[in-house]
């Protein structure tokens, strides 16, 4: 057992060094040529009754230089295989024309003529292929020993008809093994991609995700914080009262957090939640988060209970609280702001506008760059767009004439499945 493993590896080493060293095997592939031509020059074929005789005859000094000359030629097989081609099929003529004792010198033509089938074309194959079963055969019928139909001639037609056909089809099996390696390779290339891209739209979506928990509480905390700082002597219970409201965001966002990281240590559950758990079912909660900030906030949304798709859910919760957070932190202390959620059709329509007086962006149109500075032109309305344009939806954000600010988000949802009709409600 040791001695096959020992021999199998002694190949396989032998092998792969010939593959990185083709002209040494070329070298090789001559001298073995040229032996059996020598061989074959001292082989009588109709030696005597008892059939051929090995020595009866003698290459003459012309045929051994022709025969060293051939299988030199064959070195430089891979190089130059058309012209390697030409050498031999010409050597080989000249030996069936100018010698009564020609010696098989055909047998380097031969294994040109495979190689040429093996790294050129069909085409090409065909066309040099019968020109050299043409040329041998006729010259070893006309100018031969031999009778025109003796099998000699016929063996010449055969061996060149068999080599090119050889050389064919190791060619093809060839192609047919690059083709599967480069569609292997493709596939993987494909999934490397795909793999990537995956990677980036996950990072993309976490960076959302944490920029839109902390940009909203921790701007609620600033405002409350403030609030508490500018009360605390003249007023201590409204300043308790702000500091209870930041430890509620402080407290809103540790979970928001928790929630959102808790997801990336999750593997192989597919009952696990990809998103926070966040959407227009606590809408309320968070106006109300805005309302103890002291932005006054309205609402309007649609009469139906009819529940949305996850993706649309939070990526209009997102919107909505992205939204009014540059509200309250560009408006001014005076703004009021307004919020609709209305379906219409096969869409979801989300509006938030507010009156503030209070430094805003450039106008921001759909596919535009974002303008000016803060929320709004800052990674704020980059993640909201992104948001909307993964899920194919629009993107309007704008100065309202007269003043103030307004940002729409229209979201395609799968089927219409509730009422049109807005219902008005107020803060409480």
């Amino acid at each position: 057992m040791t001695t096959d493993r020992s021999d199998r590896s002694l190949l396989a080493r032998t092998g792969r060094w010939l593959r990185t060293h083709p002209l040494a095997f070329d070298a090789g592939l001559a001298v073995a040529v040229f032996g059996c031509m020598v061989f074959g020059s001292f082989t009588d074929p109709h030696g005597d009754a008892g059939g051929p005789s090995f020595g009866a005859r003698v290459p003459t000094p012309g045929g051994v230089v022709l025969m060293l000359l051939g299988a030199a030629a064959l070195v430089f097989r891979r190089r130059r295989p058309i012209p390697v081609l030409a050498v031999t099929t010409g050597l080989s003529l000249i030996e069936l024309v100018g010698d009564e004792r020609p010696v098989p010198i055909t047998m380097s033509a031969v294994v040109a003529l495979y190689t040429v089938a093996s790294r050129t074309d069909r085409p090409t194959t065909w066309r040099l292929g019968l020109a050299t079963m043409a040329a041998v055969t006729f010259a070893a019928m006309v100018f031969g020993p031999t009778p025109w139909y003796a099998q000699e001639n016929l063996g010449a037609f055969a061996w060149t008809g068999m080599a090119a056909a050889a050389g064919d089809a190791v060619r093809s099996r060839r192609a047919f093994v690059d083709a599967i390696r480069e569609r292997a390779e493709r596939a993987e290339r494909s999934r490397e991609e795909e793999a990537r891209r995956r990677v980036a739209e996950e990072r993309l979506r976490i960076a959302r995700d944490l920029h839109d928990v902390v940009a909203h509480h921790i701007a609620l905390v600033n405002v409350q914080a403030g609030v508490a700082a500018h009360v605390m002597d003249k007023r201590p219970d409204q300043a308790k009262e702000a500091l209870a409201h930041v430890r509620t965001a402080s407290r809103s966002a540790l979970d928001e957090l928790r929630a959102t990281v808790g997801l990336l240590r999750q593997s192989g559950d597919p009952e696990a939640p990809t998103e926070p758990v966040s959407g227009l079912a606590v809408l309320e909660d968070l106006l109300v988060t805005f309302r103890n900030a002291g932005l006054p906030v309205e609402l309007a949304r649609t009469g139906s209970a009819a529940a949305l798709p996850a993706a649309v859910d939070l990526a209009a919760y997102r919107i909505i609280q992205e939204s009014l957070t540059n509200v309250r932190k560009h408006a001014g202390p005076d703004a009021r702001a307004e919020v609709s959620v209305i379906r219409v059709g096969r869409t979801v329509e989300i509006t938030v506008l507010d009156d503030g007086s209070g430094t805003v962006p450039a106008v921001v149109a759909d596919g535009g760059s974002d303008g000016g500075t803060g929320g709004l032109g800052g990674h704020g309305l980059l993640g909201m767009r992104e948001r909307v344009t993964a899920l194919g939806g629009t993107l309007t954000a704008a100065p309202r004439y007269g003043g103030g600010f307004r940002v729409q988000a229209i979201l395609p949802v799968p089927a219409d499945r509730g009422a049109d009709r807005p219902i008005r409600g107020e803060d409480a």
